[in-house]
């Protein structure tokens, strides 16, 4: 199934619940509620009912620009860190041969590894094996400061191979940084504190026609949801379904394979 048409069927499905579940609270509510009573405060029930729309309106717009924000950090390290690390594949070429081979298989090793094993364990925060991965960069910097250039184009490359080294591991502290970070408890407390109030806020507009009352707040929870839904997918950028992709990653690997077959000269 299409990575869309997957992510449009669990939206519509919250969205359904949660409208629906917004309608049976409204039926509740009907049914306890003296909405006779209701109409003499109608206006300002209204008021009330706008004050705090506009201000969680103001809330939630907040919170998804900040989480888009982050979202697009996090997409821009890992293009960084997959262009630096084709950059230091490329670059090692013009090292002696026993340095070129050594570096060159550390960085397919690690790469191998993001690939394979670091979106999962970034999902789940295992700690264990993001240290397990970015392990293999040791093995890298080990072999980067084993080579011993042996004229002045070495000692050219060397220095941009270092520099890039120093690149490659800040990109990867930045994704990793990206990927734990999360909305504070507090904050997200809040979003889902204020959206239960807003659709109970709803309850108390005292509309003639059930149909018309229900429509109402059937589109308010399911447009709450809908925004709750994208806030907490884009929050988790590296499992949700709109997660960042590896393509960078991927697109790198093949470059890899590319560089492999043109000549080093030593």
């Amino acid at each position: 199934m299409p990575q869309w048409l997957r992510t449009s069927l669990r939206l519509s499905v919250v969205v359904s619940a949660v409208a629906a579940v917004s309608v049976l609270g409204l039926c509740i509510a009907r049914a306890l509620v003296d909405y006779d009573a209701l109409r003499s405060s109608s206006d300002s029930l209204g008021t009330f009912v706008q004050t705090l729309g506009g201000i969680y309106a103001v809330l939630l717009a907040f919170v998804v620009v900040v989480v888009w924000g982050q979202y697009n950090d996090s997409r821009g390290y890992v293009d960084r860190e997959a262009n630096v690390l084709v950059d230091l594949h490329r670059t090692a070429s013009g090292l002696p041969s026993s340095s070129r081979k050594a570096i060159q298989a550390g960085l397919r090793d690690y790469l191998d590894a993001v690939i394979a094993d670091e979106w999962a364990a970034m999902a789940n925060r295992d700690q264990v094996a993001l240290d397990r991965i970015g392990a293999r960069l040791d093995d890298v910097w080990l072999a980067i400061h084993a080579c011993m250039p042996t004229n002045e184009c070495h000692v050219a490359m060397y220095s941009e191979i270092l520099s890039r080294f120093n690149d490659l591991t800040e990109h990867r502290t930045n994704r990793l940084n990206a990927a734990a970070t999360r909305i504070p408890i507090a904050l997200t407390v809040l979003l889902y504190t204020g959206a239960l109030i807003m659709i109970g806020s709803v309850y108390l507009l005292a509309f003639d026609k059930f149909w018309l009352h229900a429509t109402v707040t059937a589109g308010m929870a399911g447009a709450i949801a809908h925004v709750l839904f994208l806030i907490y997918d884009l929050d988790t950028a590296f499992s949700g379904d709109w997660q960042v992709e590896k393509s960078a990653f991927t697109r790198a690997r093949r470059a890899f394979d590319r560089t492999a077959h043109i000549g080093h000269p030593d």
